[in-house]
């Protein structure tokens, strides 16, 4: 009767929002530029987080402008940190809402809200004897994570950025490289080009033997993938992809948000989940990947494609769909 209409959680909220029991949350304690457009931002979670694997990434929720909304990151910081605190980096985008508030607004004391730590793009329990990091832009976020965190006896980095003062963590690096527990090749794309797979020849003559982990742009993935196979040696690559590969497109749709009542039309390749936050419709998201299920929504009518498969999934009575990998198919209704 005290505490109507609110709870005694919502109170042990505001006192000790960190505590066991309480949904899981985090404090962004510092955040530390890192490039023009890339900050680090260490965060303390609360006391339900189970921490993580050098490598893997975690859902956290932001409050922008009045709207929570969810992303993923890498998480950047070692594994064993002693002082429970962990990191993710974050480049901001262009129109990305959380990753330019994050580098360019965040401040300590905000609270986010986190889930635990998930991803397979972890180093194996029996530590390779040789490792290739293949990286660009901010896909060098996970493979720091495991440079901070496992320290191998012959590993090599090609890393790809525009120009050197827009590569993350070059310092770091740099003091790997001069302690010897790293080679390091920089593709400055803005006077180089973009990498070019088969110079790996050169750059790195051993890499068929080296068992390699890739982060970065879908264009660079593809291209490894497609490199690797050739090679018969798929099995020794292992990549981490931001955002799901488009496969087959259509024609798109008048999409209807029936609970907010915004309608947009759209091309049949732009995911559901960017039309509605582009049309400021609140949408549930996680990874963005179609991995989490974070997105997932109820399809009132009309029909949408898998941007991954082509498959069309039509409205029928408690059908729902994923929306970070599925495009309009035609005129369609979604739940928001």
């Amino acid at each position: 009767m005290i505490t109507t209409p609110l709870l005694p959680s919502d109170y042990l909220d505001l006192v000790s929002p960190l505590r066991a029991g309480a949904d899981l949350r985090g404090r962004i304690e510092a955040v530390h530029p890192e490039t023009g457009d890339a900050a680090t931002i260490v965060i303390r979670p609360g006391r339900g987080w189970r921490g993580h694997t050098a490598g893997q990434y975690v859902r956290i929720g932001v409050d922008v402008d009045g709207v929570r909304l969810w992303r993923a990151y890498s998480i950047t910081s070692p594994a064993n940190g002693q002082d429970g605190r962990v990191t993710i980096t974050v480049k901001a985008i262009p129109d990305g809402k959380v990753s330019n508030h994050l580098v360019r607004r965040a401040k300590p004391g905000t609270l986010i809200q986190l889930d635990q730590a998930t991803g397979d793009f972890v180093l194996p329990q029996a530590k390779p004897a040789k490792v290739l990091y293949l990286t660009a832009g901010s896909g060098i976020t996970p493979v720091m994570g495991m440079l901070r965190d496992t320290v191998l006896d012959d590993v090599v980095m090609v890393h790809c950025a525009p120009q050197p003062q827009d590569v993350i963590f070059r310092n770091e690096l740099l003091a790997l490289v001069a302690d010897k527990k790293l080679r390091l090749s920089e593709v400055h794309t803005a006077t180089d080009g973009m990498l070019d797979i088969a110079r790996l020849d050169e750059l790195v003559p051993d890499w068929t033997e080296r068992e390699t982990w890739a982060c970065g742009p879908a264009g660079l993935l593809d291209a490894a993938e497609k490199h690797w196979s050739e090679h018969g040696i798929p099995e020794r690559l292992h990549t981490e992809r931001f955002r799901p590969s488009i496969v087959v497109t259509g024609d798109g749709g008048e999409v209807t948000f029936s609970t907010t009542g915004k309608t947009v039309d759209t091309d049949g390749a732009t995911p559901l989940l960017d039309v509605g936050e582009e049309a400021g419709v609140l949408m549930p998201s996680g990874c963005r990947m179609g991995i989490c299920f974070g997105c997932v929504t109820p399809l009132k009518a009309g029909a949408v494609r898998d941007l991954r498969t082509g498959e069309i999934t039509e409205a029928e009575p408690g059908v729902l769909i994923q929306t970070c990998v599925s495009a309009a198919a035609g005129p369609c209704d979604i739940e928001r």
